[in-house]
This record gives C-alpha cells, sequence and structure tokens, in this order.
C-alpha cells in the first residue's frame, strides 16, 4: 500500500490526515508543536486547532521531518509562506508532493508549485484545492476537490486512489496554475465579502462583490496562463463561493472584524491560525500591475489591510467610473 504522510497539523492538515485515515489507512502527520505531537499520539485530538474531532487511532504525529522523508506520497499543508523553508529541510527523496495550501509567496511573488519544485526538485508535484472547510472534512461530510496533476493522467493514475474517499471525491486537471490562482484569490476576496458583512451591506451587495471578484480572478488568472473553465470549477468559483459566505472561513471572519472597526495589526496580531489572504494581497496588487490586470477589489482589501477606513474604501469601489461589465477595465 502506497504510504502516505501530512505536512502541517493546523486544522486543514489535520482534518486531510482524518479524511485519508477513515478507511483504516495508516498516516503520519508532522508539527512543529512537541505538546501538540503527544496529545496527537496519546489523545488522538488536536485542541488547538481541530477540537471537535476525534482523531483515527491510524493517524500517529511526529515533529521530526525525517520521519516523513520515505513516505511516497506527503499532503503539504503548511502555512504557505514557510512551505519552501519546511520542503528544503526534509531529506531528499523521490515522492509525490500534493500542494494542499492556498496562496502567494511574499517577496517572490511565486506560486507554491514553483516554490516546492525548487524546494524538493526530485519530487512530482499535484495541487489538491477545492471548497472545504476543514470542520466538515473532518467529520465526513461529502466533499468535492480539484486534483490538478503536473505529471498529468500518470500522476492523476497513482494519487487518485490514495486521496479518493467515499464522501471526498476529487476531479482531475492538469492546470496546476488555475488550480493554485482560484485558492489564491478567493482568499483576498474573502475578506472583502467579511467587510462588507461587518458593514451591514447587505446580501445584494456581497452577491455583487462575489461576481465582480470572480470576474477579476478570471482577469488575472489568464494572464497568468490559467485556463478559464478551471476557474469556473471547484478550485475557482466553487471555493470563491463558500469562502465568502461563512465565519467558517478564516478570511472572511478576518474581513468581517475590519469592518466592524477593529484594527488589522491588533486582528493580525492575536490570530493563532493563519489568514493567508492577508499575506497574499500585497502581492496579488504587486503581480497585478505588472501584468496590467485590473483588480479594484483586491487593492481595496490591501488598502484596509495597510489601515484604510473600510466605509472610506467602499465609497471609493462604488465611485468607479461605469461600465460595461464584460471587458478587461475591472
Amino acid at each position: 500500500m502506497t504510504s502516505v504522510g501530512v505536512l502541517g497539523a493546523g486544522a486543514w492538515g489535520t482534518a486531510l490526515a482524518q479524511m485519508l485515515a477513515s478507511d483504516g489507512r495508516a498516516v503520519r502527520i508532522w508539527a512543529r508543536e512537541e505538546e501538540l505531537v503527544a496529545e496527537i499520539n496519546a489523545a488522538h485530538t488536536n485542541s488547538l486547532f481541530l477540537p471537535s474531532a476525534r482523531l483515527a487511532e491510524s493517524i500517529t504525529a511526529t515533529s521530526d521531518l525525517a520521519d516523513m522523508a520515505a513516505l511516497d506520497v506527503l499532503l503539504v499543508v503548511t502555512p504557505a509562506q514557510h512551505m519552501g523553508s519546511v520542503l528544503a529541510a526534509m531529506p531528499s527523496h523521490p515522492r509525490d508532493l500534493v500542494l494542499c495550501s492556498k496562496g502567494i509567496e511574499a517577496g517572490s511573488g511565486r506560486l507554491m508549485n514553483h516554490v516546492a519544485k525548487e524546494a524538493a526538485p526530485g519530487s512530482a508535484i499535484a495541487v489538491l484545492s477545492g471548497p472545504t472547510f476543514a470542520h466538515e472534512v473532518a467529520a465526513g461530510l461529502p466533499t468535492a476537490v480539484t486534483l490538478a496533476c503536473a505529471g498529468g493522467e500518470a500522476q492523476w493514475d497513482r494519487l487518485s486512489p490514495v486521496v479518493a474517499r467515499p464522501a471526498f471525491r476529487p476531479y482531475y486537471s492538469d492546470d496546476v496554475t488555475g488550480a493554485e490562482i482560484g485558492g489564491a484569490v478567493k482568499n483576498v476576496l474573502a475578506i472583502a465579502c467579511g467587510v462588507v458583512d461587518g458593514l451591514g451591506l447587505g446580501q445584494n451587495a456581497r452577491a455583487a462583490l462575489i461576481a465582480r471578484g470572480y470576474a477579476e480572478m478570471l482577469r488575472f488568472g489568464e494572464a497568468l496562463g490559467a485556463r478559464a473553465e478551471t476557474l469556473a470549477g471547484l478550485c475557482g468559483l466553487g471555493d470563491l463561493v463558500l469562502t465568502c459566505s461563512s465565519t467558517s472561513s478564516r478570511n472572511f471572519s478576518l474581513g468581517k472584524a475590519l469592518g466592524e472597526g477593529q484594527s488589522a495589526e491588533a486582528l493580525m496580531a492575536d490570530r493563532r491560525t493563519v489568514a493567508e489572504g492577508a499575506h497574499t494581497a500585497p502581492v496579488l496588487v504587486e503581480l497585478a500591475a505588472r501584468h496590467a490586470v485590473a483588480m479594484p477589489i483586491v487593492a481595496a482589501v490591501y488598502a484596509l489591510l495597510q489601515g484604510g477606513n473600510p466605509k472610506a474604501v467602499v465609497e471609493g469601489i462604488l465611485a468607479r467610473p461605469l461600465k460595461a461589465e464584460l471587458g478587461d477595465a475591472g
């Protein structure tokens, strides 16, 4: 049987380990925190990040990356900004890396698959992305995702039996760029939708924001080589709708707090879990300018995270010149 592990024991990594272990498979999970490793091994719980789940006894935890090195498949669920350093610290071994973190590397502007290729050059890269709340996956509720394989159908044939479960259904794609861009951009747009909710602007405004945000995602994705049909699927539009509609989304919750008047600095300092959209927004603004892509909603989120007034930022968006709905001007 193919050996499998999960790098990262946050809520999402723990949920994925629980899903993989749902058929009795042995799953190894890596965590930085020694106390969390001890808790998972002794009590089969993760009270720090996923307290709602009772974990399968076939899940074992370690804090030593060397214990993960020889596994055939690794799901990489570290925060996006730390993925490169974690992978670079692992002993080299040919394996499939399934990237499950959604973001863009700050500073370099690289997608996660580019980071992984440099940090682990002997590995085959795939991306798992889609509309997924960790607590629902851990509970075994029905979920569908995109599994984008850089190695094409041969890699899909290896990975799909490892990942698929009765309640967890992957769909094949070879558009790794599209899968990554959908997951990264939707995090920023979810912050914007949270702001709308926090300001009490209503359901009409949120629906409009989702639609116009999707247009930004599509323009940006196509500029970087993603396919429109990928972004119209689970890893783009599907994920966008989910995370823009619920406080179960860390990014939506961050935006809601901003809309209610809390400061970005205080919110970011106080968060145990990472709202990746806050790290992605400044990188997106820079990349959008580099590729001459209009992304006014993303720019507005960046302004808010820099300390802008939520009402003034929203008024600025509403005061933009009237234009055709379809087109490249934003």
